[in-house]
């Protein structure tokens, strides 16, 4: 991979209250001169590095100055801090930031075109796979991400990785290869009897996911989210959910008769009776 260009260089100051790391009132002046770009290079055979965008120019600019200021602060921190204080910049202020972003870009254009005409049909393809990998790996991340945020229930643990959980630890090796390792020759070397209460655990595990999934995903139908339901659930839901309309279709209303008027005749002997 080639060496990512540098940075425009964006003067700022941060006026940073003594017992804090920002406060409303703090001001971030910055001035920019004309970009002076390094041209990118092909000729490591990688192609060129995506440009920053504006809020990721700002981050990387304040982010030393603020680090340093705050020894004891986590890293985390700075950067929820930063990302606060990008929010209440004036559009005056992040007009440096992002005038170099949009820069950045159009120099990126040109050296991907550059990049890319030097390339062999073979090599063309093999970007197009690796593209669509990243794409498909992207969009994974966030349908995870949505179903996290969904409360989609974790999936069943295998007796092994509970096992694995439990002594990964005190298992032996310096790095996750060794340990892991170690680990699967343990289990491989342990009996039915000492498996089995492992197994049994898996078995629980296995029980309350098939609950919860099925409680899970009739909330989803329920909400609209039909696409996050496994098919043949669907399916089985949705069946369901038809006969229990079907069964209360077919319950009649039974009224109750309204009793009947007396007829004129009827009237008219019980006045005679009454004179009698």
């Amino acid at each position: 991979m080639m060496a990512p260009f540098s940075l425009m260089s964006v003067g700022a100051n941060l006026l940073v209250k003594s017992l804090g790391l920002f406060s409303s009132a703090s001001v971030v002046r910055c001035s920019c001169v004309a970009p002076v770009l390094k041209s990118f290079s092909t000729t490591t055979g990688g192609p060129p590095k995506r440009p920053l965008t504006a809020y990721m120019r700002y981050v990387k600019e304040m982010h030393p100055t603020i680090s340093s200021q705050n020894p004891g602060v986590k890293n985390v921190d700075i950067v929820r801090k930063l990302a606060q204080q990008w929010k209440v910049l004036t559009p005056e202020q992040k007009q440096p930031f992002q005038d170099a972003s949009s820069a950045s870009r159009e120099q990126y254009k040109l050296a991907l075109e550059k990049y890319k005409a030097q390339l062999t049909p073979a090599q063309t393809a093999a970007l197009a796979v690796e593209k669509r990998q990243k794409v498909a790996k992207r969009k994974a991340l966030r349908r995870k991400k949505e179903l996290n945020s969904l409360g989609k229930p974790k999936r069943p643990r295998s007796a092994f990785n509970i096992f694995m959980s439990e002594h990964f630890e005190e298992a032996k090796g310096t790095n996750m290869q060794t340990k892991m390792k170690s680990l699967r020759d343990d289990w491989e070397r342990f009996s039915k009897t000492q498996k089995q209460m492992y197994i049994q655990l898996a078995e629980d595990d296995r029980v309350r996911y098939k609950n919860e999934i099925k409680s899970w995903e009739e909330h989803m139908i329920e909400i609209g989210r039909e696409d996050l339901v496994r098919r043949k659930e669907r399916r089985a839901i949705k069946a369901k959910t038809t006969n229990g309309i079907k069964k209360k279709s077919k319950v009649t209303v039974v009224k109750a008769k309204a009793p009947k008027k007396k007829t004129g005749t009827a009237v008219k002997k019980t006045v005679k009776s009454t004179k009698k």
